[in-house]
């Protein structure tokens, strides 16, 4: 159930993008003459208008066939006959579409859904594994009243007086289910944060917005998600990060998967994510993608003359296998952790 969820979230990433190019083909007089979604034979395809809609068995994917693209089609109100601006809005429409979808979900989610913000309430949330909250008993659920005899009436007062102790044993005060109990933590120092910690999360709750505040929120966020993709892409080129430490739509599906799990909110907010992800990616200067593409129109804008079309075909051919070796590559890495629990 949660994998079919997983598949139809991609499935609607993949159909904005591609509308995005669709939408813009068709406003500037381009003929589409299909639009898919995923790769390989067709499960069901339609023919409307001068356009077939296919949806095919691979869902790694999608593509519009636009007139012109092709080797060997010359029509004259195909592709490499448009106006350069024409022809550049097309290829940043897909990226272009996936951004404003994203910020449209955080809009939804601030405004009307509300999004996850810590409670000050003193009640556990959660409990880390292995941590010395789980080793004593601790419960998600249960009340910090009183820490060596002091009054905890927020998660505030809890998480100082757990702070200022260090690693000597604290004395609990745990309300759970109307009952009373003490309980001795010793907190463990934690190197990142330089502070002790016994291992507990404050409980969640969903914050909603006004619609004005709620765009504000939502622009800003999708901005601090844009911002954290290219950083991590910057330290993927700069060898900071590994090929290893990469998912692939296996690895996607499953975080998907997992993130259903724990309710609609969350899968959105995974959603929107992605979108901004997909968006930033495909504007990347490489062979077979959006961006790739759109260096060569630049180019041409700069010469005053296009890139020779068989040369460039040949680059964006070499440049799709090259990609797909690199999807079989991070996807067995995928498989490898599934199956080996990482």
């Amino acid at each position: 159930m949660f994998i079919l969820v997983a598949l139809l979230v991609l499935g609607v990433l993949i159909f904005v993008h591609e509308l995005g190019h669709f939408i813009v083909a068709k406003l500037s007089g381009m003929p589409v003459d299909e639009f898919s979604l995923g790769f390989g034979p067709a499960i069901a395809s339609r023919q409307w208008g001068e356009t077939r809609y296919s949806l095919r068995i691979l869902p790694l994917g999608g593509y519009n066939k636009i007139a012109g693209m092709e080797p060997n089609d010359d029509r004259p109100n195909g592709f490499t006959h448009k106006p350069l601006a024409a022809r550049i809005g097309v290829i940043l429409a897909g990226s272009l579409s996936n951004l404003v979808f994203a910020v449209l979900i955080f809009v939804i989610l601030f405004s009307v859904m509300g999004t996850p913000t810590a409670s000050n309430a003193n009640l556990i949330g959660d409990i880390m594994p292995k941590s010395p909250a789980e080793h004593a008993g601790l419960q998600p659920g249960d009340r910090i009243s009183m820490i060596d005899g002091r009054q905890t009436s927020t998660w505030d007062d809890v998480a100082s007086n757990i702070h200022s102790k260090g690693t000597s044993p604290v004395t609990l005060l745990i309300e759970r289910q109307g009952q009373d109990f003490s309980l001795v933590i010793t907190p463990e120092y934690d190197p990142s944060s330089k502070i002790s910690l016994i291992g507990i999360v404050p409980t969640t709750v969903w914050l909603k917005q006004g619609i004005i505040p709620g765009m504000q929120s939502g622009l800003q966020e999708s901005y601090d998600w844009s911002a954290q993709i290219v950083q991590s892409l910057v330290q993927l080129f700069t060898g900071k990060v590994q090929m290893q430490d990469l998912s692939g739509p296996v690895g996607i599906v499953k975080t998907l998967g997992d993130t259903a799990r724990e309710g609609l909110r969350y899968l959105l907010i995974l959603t929107g994510i992605l979108g901004i992800n997909l968006a930033i990616v495909n504007l990347l200067p490489i062979p077979a993608l959006d961006g790739s593409r759109l260096v060569f129109l630049l180019l041409e804008g700069a010469r005053g003359k296009p890139i020779n079309p068989e040369k460039e075909n040949i680059i964006h051919l070499v440049g799709f296998a090259v990609l797909m070796c690199l999807v079989l590559m991070i996807t067995y890495n995928d498989i490898i952790r599934l199956f080996s629990g990482g």
